[in-house]
């Protein structure tokens, strides 16, 4: 069994190899993973190309949702994207907090960082910044943040509850997050969790949906809500690589479900006189 350590390095290198993939590589995969499909669709990945601050070279197809649209981000917010890779989701995020707010993008893998950075040079974006850090231990203080968001990132943590617990402590108290990741209802075919290339596509580090919520209640989070779900279908041709045909009609068989959700949480203000009750 793999460690954390390195879980981390594989979907460092992964997600280095997938920097210089193209887009179309990108989204007709597994969030960048190889096994790349002959159906022609965006498995995961969302259509960004009407949303204001959309670049295309930033876009790279490996989200699996759009959290911003649930982020009730406001001008003058500062935004922190976790996992922000080159850059997509913070200058969309950027686009709506203005000139007077702030967007921090954190990445582990250095080859997306330098990427991000020459996207906002393009945009010639003063306020958007982007830093090299490990989501379980941020390179941020504490009650930095308005806004938390993450797309189809924190699946790929293998310390989950220690990434929330970090975004707790750098999201202001009465701030936010809102993350969009992959989720599991019922069991993976071990031969998938078993695949560092199914762990680097977001499927073999997804974790049961109850589980992956009661994670964050855990964290200290309240107002938990699950503000859009969609169903996973992989097709044949990238389940074939690490199933049998008689395996992959078993499992389509047995109820399991893979699926992607936007999740809203709330870092509540306490008065210690119960809920509700502070001004």
């Amino acid at each position: 069994m793999q460690n954390d350590q390195s879980i981390k390095d594989m979907v460092k290198d992964r997600y280095t190899e997938i920097a210089t993939q193209s887009k179309s590589t990108n989204a007709s995969s597994c969030c960048g993973a190889g096994g790349c499909s002959t159906v022609d669709l965006q498995i995961m990945s969302e259509d960004y190309t009407s949303l204001d601050g959309y670049l295309a070279d930033a876009d790279l197809g490996l989200g699996c949702g759009i959290p911003t649209q649930f982020a009730q981000i406001k001008a003058g917010d500062t935004v922190v994207d976790l996992g922000s890779g080159a850059g997509n989701d913070a200058f969309v995020a950027r686009s709506i907090v203005g000139e007077d707010g702030r967007v921090i993008g954190i990445d582990m893998t250095q080859v997306m960082v330098d990427l991000a950075r020459n996207n906002a040079q393009k945009l010639n974006l003063s306020n958007v910044e982007f830093r090299l850090g490990d989501i379980e231990n941020m390179p941020l203080t504490a009650n930095k943040a308005d806004v938390v968001i993450s797309n189809c990132v924190l699946n790929l943590v293998p310390n989950k509850e220690k990434a929330f617990q970090e975004m707790y402590r750098v999201i202001k108290t009465g701030g936010h997050f809102s993350v969009s990741d992959i989720v599991i209802v019922g069991q993976l075919p071990t031969e998938l969790l078993q695949e560092a290339e199914m762990y680097a596509g977001c499927i073999a580090g997804a974790i049961q949906k109850d589980t992956y919520l009661d994670i964050i209640h855990k964290a200290g989070f309240s107002d938990v809500r699950i503000m859009k779900e969609k169903a996973i279908d992989l097709p044949d041709d990238i389940l074939s690589n690490y199933l049998s045909a008689d395996q992959i009609a078993s499992w389509r068989n047995s109820g399991t479900g893979i699926y992607s959700i936007t999740v809203f949480g709330v870092k509540a203000k306490t008065c210690g006189c119960g809920d509700n009750c502070c001004s």
